[in-house]
Order: C-alpha cells, then structure tokens, then sequence
C-alpha cells in the first residue's frame, strides 16, 4: 500500500472524525441548555423534599456560589468555553450537582466499568452467538429447523430491549424468584475480589444481559443468515465443491470466513453504540451503569453530567467508525481501490 496515499486517507478520515465530534457536541450543548428549568433550584428543592429545611432556603449568595463551583455561571458561550478548555486541556468535566462536591470524572468513573462490563459483554456474546448460528441457518437454509429459528429470528428481532428486559424481570425475578430484581450485586456484600461478590455480580447482571442478547442475537442471525445465502451462489464456492472439498470445510473456510468482514464491521460500529443502549436496561434494573447516571442527571438538569456522557457516547460512536476507516484498507481491497485510488 502506498504510504502516501494512506497517509493523505488518514488525515482527510482524522479531520472528518474531529468536525464530527464538534458539531455533534456542541450541538448537544445548546441543546440541553435549552431544556427549560433552573439546576440549583432543583437541587434547593431536592433538599427540601430530604428535610433540610433549615438549609434549603434560595438565597442568591449560596446559588451563585455553587454555580461558580460547577462551572454553570456566566453566559452560555462562557460555559461552553470554559467546558471545552477543561476538557481538552485538564481531562475534567466540572463539578456535578447530583454530588455537590463530586467532580463528575469520579462518577464517570465509578459507572463506565459497570457499563462496559454488562453492555460490552452482552454484545459480544451476542454477535458470537448470532453469527455461528446465523451462518449455519443460511448453510442449511431449506431445512425445517433453520426456517423455523428464522420465523423466531424476525419476530425476536422486532422486540426492543427494553420490553424483553420487563418480560424476564416478569418471569424470573417476580414470579420465579430465581434472580434479583435491582442492583448490581448484593447489598450486604463487600466489593472485592471475592467469591461472594463475583458470585452476586453474575447473577444480578444475568437478566439485563440476557435482555441484550436475546435481542442483538436474532438480528445477528438474520444478518449472518442473508450474508451466507449470497455466498452460496458465488462462483468460487461453486468451484470448491466440484473440487469434493468437505462440507465443514467449505462452510468453515469459504462461507463463514467470507461472511465474517462486514459482520466484523457491524461489531465495531455496535461496540461505538455501548453507551447508548445502556440508558433504560440500566434504569430498569437499576444498574449503576453510565445509563443511570444520565437518568439521574437528567432528572435534576446536572448540565456537567449529561454533558460529560453524551461526549463520552459520541467519541465511542465516532471513535469506532473511525479506526474502522484506518483499518479496512488493509483487509478489503474494495475499499483500498476506492478510497486511496
């Protein structure tokens, strides 16, 4: 490949990534600064309904001193500037009003492992699953079992995520029992590395993963399933079983490999897609997860928080799609020829 032509690819793809980002961001900015409602009186009012009455009367002396110290004073170009700079140059998102002292990387923090823990793992299970099944549905396409996990495929597909989440929550945890309902491991276990926690944390984590793979997998199988019956009709398929090659091996070798690119292409850009899938499984269940910290932050109008998890979703979004574009010229030739000349 020549380094030139790569090169000149790369910047053009890295300048496209960081406009993106700017424009989705600061779009996102306005946006949530538009969403009628005063923070600090909500968190006056939050005070209030906990009973510190003797605390939660507005005055403007104290409003205007927590607003300086999460970053929410001045106008809204003000803002936004000084939110860039912090992030850009200092990696920090400002303070939080959902923990009035807490800057909001701590709670970033403490909730990504959560996320990318439950959500990343649920869909690679799922896009494992779907796409070994997937390929075999389309291998033996004319056979009762593959027509009728299909039938199942497009109707389990259709399901948002959220309805198969209150369907196992329905069946399992209320009225089997055989899971809890909340939380992500159990109240009156120590984190740590220890059996008891990994253990509660398994099986608190089991029906919001299931959720998502129930889901994910019937589209990966569709998906895989119209890939592998293209490849069928292929010439070089055609040729490789006039050559007496063995049906595992061409299934193997031939079909799955073939199908496996643009299904590698789909994973990266459904792992960019992680965040943003975790908002109502995570509330749900109540999962400490990035979801239910922006529903939280929602809820009480924390600009910092929300901020700070829609940049973190964009950047996982594009991130992905990006590193995608560097590295398909090096494994579809299409591309190469197309991209690069």
């Amino acid at each position: 490949m020549d380094r030139r032509k790569f090169l000149r690819y790369g910047l053009r793809r890295l300048a496209v990534y960081l406009l993106t980002i700017w424009g989705a961001f600061t779009i996102a900015f306005v946006f949530f600064r538009l969403i009628p409602g005063d923070p600090i009186e909500l968190y006056y009012r939050e005070l209030q309904a906990e009973g510190f009455s003797g605390e939660s009367a507005v005055n403007d002396a104290a409003a205007e001193t927590i607003r300086e110290r999460i970053g929410i004073d001045g106008t809204i170009i003000e803002q936004y500037f000084r939110f860039m700079g912090n992030v850009i140059f200092r990696a920090e998102f400002g303070g939080s009003i959902l923990a009035v002292g807490t800057p909001v990387r701590d709670l970033i923090l403490r909730a990504l492992p959560w996320t990318i823990g439950l959500l990343g793992l649920s869909v690679l299970i799922g896009w494992v699953l779907g796409v070994i099944v997937g390929g075999l549905v389309g291998w033996a396409r004319n056979s009762p079992f593959a027509n009728g996990l299909t039938t199942i495929s497009i109707a389990l597909s259709q399901v948002p995520q959220y309805i198969a989440a209150l369907a196992l929550l329905y069946l399992f945890a209320f009225t089997l029992a055989w899971f809890p309902v909340r939380n992500a491991y159990p109240g009156t276990v120590i984190p740590g590395f220890n059996l008891d926690f990994i253990v509660g944390v398994i099986r608190h984590g089991t029906l919001p993963a299931l959720a998502i793979i129930i889901v994910s997998v019937s589209g990966w199988i569709l998906s895989t399933r119209s890939l592998v019956v293209l490849i069928l009709g292929e010439d070089y398929l055609q040729y490789a079983q006039s050559k007496g090659l063995p049906r595992g091996y061409l299934f193997t070798n031939y079909v799955l490999r073939n199908a496996l690119l643009p299904q590698i292409t789909a994973l990266a850009i459904s792992l960019g897609f992680i965040v943003n899938g975790a908002l109502l499984i995570e509330t749900l269940f109540s999962y400490p997860g990035l979801g239910l910290l922006l529903q939280r932050a929602v809820t009480q109008l924390d600009y910092n928080t929300i901020q700070a998890i829609v940049l973190i979703s964009i950047l996982s979004v594009l991130t992905a799609n990006f590193l995608l574009d560097l590295v398909l010229p090096f494994i579809d030739p299409r591309v190469r020829t197309q991209e690069m000349g």
